[in-house]
């Protein structure tokens, strides 16, 4: 009768060590444990890239020099750049400035008091290269700047392809 009393005993402990583990590993009782990613400068979900730090050159080597004017387009528009061009424009600017770039995309019909700028229109293709260059590693209006998620050569692409949406819109 003993054993059996001690065996209860065990049982009993060992039930309430699983439950307590149990309540733990479900989140009954939730531990907000601090990680070390909660306590880095850039945490949180949809928050903004940080800025580049003044002065700082990207990898790939100086973009422009700033208050010198628009820098001249490097790349050459072959069939390598184009091809970049075109999908690198479907991620970052085809929900706003639609799939020929007429400032018709899905998100357009959203933004009621400025529509996304017509990319194949006299007012977008007149500007030179480094202009629309500056223009998507900078921002304008409500056009976010994107020279934290594009490379140099990435945005170069992305002018190349962009001089070939009005001659999409001649044809």
């Amino acid at each position: 009768m003993r054993l059996f009393k001690q065996l209860v005993f065990v049982f009993f402990a060992l039930g309430i060590l699983v439950s307590v583990l149990m309540i733990f590993t479900y989140d009954v009782i939730k531990i907000d444990w601090v990680v070390f990613m909660e306590i880095q400068d850039s945490y949180g979900t949809q928050e903004k890239p940080l800025q580049v730090p003044a002065r700082s050159i990207p990898i790939e080597g100086p973009a422009y020099v700033p208050g010198a004017g628009a820098p001249a387009n490097p790349v050459p528009a072959d069939e390598a750049s184009l091809a970049r061009g075109v999908q690198l424009f479907g991620i970052h600017c085809q929900m706003c400035h639609g799939e020929a770039g007429q400032g018709n995309g899905p998100i357009a019909a959203f933004l009621v008091q400025k529509k996304p700028a017509d990319l194949s229109g006299a007012l977008v293709q007149d500007k030179d290269d480094g202009t629309l260059f500056l223009t998507i590693s900078n921002g304008f209006g409500l056009m976010p700047p994107l020279n934290g998620n594009l490379t140099v050569r990435e945005r170069w692409d992305v002018v190349n392809y962009i001089r070939t949406l009005k001659a999409a819109e001649g044809q």
